[in-house]
């Protein structure tokens, strides 16, 4: 992604909110976002979502097997 030289400005619509009682540690948003925005957390766990990269594109929510990202309107 282009995200590690671009930041994402007053633009982006929408942001993925991630609820830590649902997640299970699949990692997948990790990996599938297109950005590189979302980074493991220290413990090895859940990820952490960095705002000022996020485009807001939605594919870490779709692809969340439990349903445990949401796109909250910024």
């Amino acid at each position: 992604g282009s995200s590690l030289k671009y930041k994402t400005g007053d633009w982006r619509a929408f942001w993925p909110k991630i609820d830590e009682k649902k997640c299970i540690d699949c990692m997948q948003c990790i990996l599938d976002c297109p950005e590189n925005c979302i980074a493991m957390l220290k413990d090895g766990k859940r990820g952490k979502v960095d705002l000022d990269y996020c485009k807001g594109c939605g594919v870490c929510s779709k692809i969340c097997p439990v349903g445990a990202i949401t796109m909250e309107r910024e």
